[in-house]
């Protein structure tokens, strides 16, 4: 961890340059650029807002903001996944070329998906206000789920971008998980939905105590057990820890595989 630290340091200036390169081609000639930010959660939200809703008429009040209290950090998390396992892939020429730390690259696409977040935000507050939804003072501690988010992007980042050096379909199935661990994850429902004899399996899933947090202060106005906050931090601590110590042991031999 200290190792990682250090790396951080030395090459933040170069960190922030790639996550402002990815950014800018990832939004090249499209007329809307970073309006994009804002316009996709927004239009995710409507769609599955009128699908359960309407459909399969879901009984719960501003379930708008029941739902993207969870789809913002769950969509920061899925893009900052895709991005981030192609990171050491897609700059293979550079790797070849220069000496420079490889971590540097996940951790791009992990920065270059947090400012797409603070953006996604903006859709937030403007539904808060469109539908007179209180603001809970608890959002000063939405801090707490946003660093166990953080530390476990990066550890499944650093994980999966090693990976995909040594197996090219760790791509493709990472797409097909994410897919799968969306829909079992608490963003278009909560646990307490379940029937119970499911809740033990469900708590199984990391994701769970990473998004209940910011559903906690945002939607229910209320503080997260201790319990919930130290499993969110702690998860996402333990993640990162296995993911960049995979990496780091085999970093070396990358570029043998590009």
């Amino acid at each position: 961890m200290w190792q990682l630290i250090r790396e951080v340091r030395e090459n933040r200036e170069l960190i922030w340059a790639l996550a402002l390169k990815e950014l800018r081609v990832r939004y090249k000639r499209s007329a809307l650029g970073f309006v994009w930010a804002l316009l996709n959660p927004l239009l995710m939200m409507a769609i599955l807002t009128m699908v359960f809703s309407t459909i399969a008429r879901v009984a719960l009040p501003y379930y708008p903001v029941f739902l993207i209290s969870a789809l913002l950090p769950w969509t920061f998390f899925s893009q900052a996944l895709s991005y981030s396992v192609e990171s050491i892939v897609v700059n293979s020429e550079l790797l070849k070329k220069v000496r420079v730390a490889k971590c540097v690259f996940p951790l791009a696409a992990l920065i270059a998906n947090s400012i797409n977040f603070v953006l996604s935000l903006i859709p937030l507050l403007l539904i808060l206000l469109v539908l007179r939804f209180p603001f809970h003072w608890t959002w000063v501690l939405l801090p707490i789920p946003l660093l166990g988010l953080l530390l476990f992007t990066a550890g499944c980042a650093f994980f999966f971008a090693a990976a995909n050096v040594f197996f090219r379909d760790v791509s493709h199935v990472v797409q097909v998980v994410l897919s799968g661990w969306f829909y079992l994850s608490p963003v278009l429902y909560s646990i307490e939905f379940l029937p119970q004899k499911y809740h033990t399996l469900f708590r199984l899933n990391p994701m769970l105590y990473l998004l209940n947090g910011f559903r906690m202060a945002i939607y229910y106005g209320q503080v997260p057990t201790l319990m919930n906050m130290g499993a969110s931090v702690g998860v996402g601590l333990l993640t990162l820890m296995a993911g960049y110590g995979i990496f780091r042991k085999y970093e070396k031999v990358f570029v043998f595989y590009l």
